[in-house]
């Protein structure tokens, strides 16, 4: 049990500065995630995430459905950010991630959504799909910082990420919760677009490590700084839970990692066409599956699983 000061109010606010600023010249040909589209965003251009130079804000409140060293009594503030720089064809929040619902903010106003869910209560500010908005999203917490923030934030991303961006981040995150989605590249590639993920995924949790070490709690077992990690078993193995499994034991046998039941078929997942292509991903998965897949987490040796989330 630790008490605790948020990473970013051990800063000055011209180091905030500094590093928003940083991060946002990468968006001149823009190299803020490994896809690397090259588009200028600070001239208009867009790439694959769809989003220019202005962050574009879907929704934001206290969540009650996060993990449960996040959640608490007060719940998580959650900023969930519109589009996403991965293309998960199973995705549950299409709507925002693919089809782009929410709309332009100011930075004036996401620092004020920040300090609203503080002013609430909330015992985080939780940034969902943060990775293709974060030099915004760095420049908005100065401002939050000067007007009194300090909750611990939450970098909740796909685990596709950049080693330049979580370089410029350290000492500003306190919590990384990613995604570890898939074991392979292959997998990557047919459900997410993408043919590395795994290769960066892992580059990215052993960073993440680095910054922030395993899940610590305050006295009231609330999460204060370090690393969770989600992994959504999918049906047939494909997620090949095995492998993250294996990787995450070897950054520690004390990673908190959350084993999600919860997959069912949306977005193109749904879709006949698709189905016929990828038919396994067309299902739920069973009460077996999931079992071999937290079976694989405890051969792995890991011991903090969370399976707040495990009926079937």
């Amino acid at each position: 049990m630790i008490e605790f000061t948020p990473a970013y109010a051990r800063m000055s606010s011209e180091q905030l500065r500094e590093r928003a600023s940083a991060l946002r010249e990468l968006m001149r040909a823009c190299r803020l995630c490994p896809r690397n589209c090259g588009v200028d965003r600070l001239s208009g251009e867009l790439g694959a995430c769809g989003v220019g130079a202005d962050p574009i804000v879907s929704s934001y409140g206290p969540h009650l459905g996060e993990e449960a060293p996040l959640v608490g009594r007060r719940g998580s503030g959650t900023i969930f950010l519109t589009h996403c720089n991965l293309k998960c064809i199973f995705c549950q929040n299409y709507d925002i991630s693919h089809l782009g619902r929410g709309r332009p903010m100011t930075l004036d106003e996401v620092a004020r959504m920040m300090l609203e869910l503080q002013e609430s209560g909330c015992h985080n500010i939780n940034w969902v799909t943060p990775t293709h908005q974060v030099p915004m999203l760095i420049e908005a917490t100065r401002i939050a910082l000067e007007q009194g923030l300090r909750l611990p934030i939450v970098y909740n991303c796909g685990g596709y990420e950049s080693l330049d961006v979580l370089r410029l981040l350290d000492g500003i995150v306190d919590i990384y919760m990613p995604d570890a989605k898939y074991g392979d590249n292959s997998a990557g590639e047919q459900l997410s677009g993408v043919a590395d993920y795994w290769d960066r995924c892992r580059e990215a949790l052993a960073e993440m490590h680095r910054q922030v070490g395993d899940l610590q709690t305050d006295a009231d077992g609330i999460a204060a700084r370090g690393l969770l990690v989600r992994h959504l078993v999918l049906p047939e193995e494909m997620a090949k839970t095995a492998a993250v499994m294996g990787f995450l034991a070897s950054l520690s046998l004390d990673t908190y990692v959350n084993v999600m039941a919860q997959y069912r078929p949306q977005h193109r997942a749904r879709q006949a066409t698709f189905a016929r292509e990828v038919s396994a991903i067309a299902r739920p998965i069973t009460t077996a599956e999931f079992h071999r897949a937290v079976q694989d987490a405890v051969e792995a040796g890991l011991h903090r699983l969370d399976q707040r989330r495990a009926s079937l």
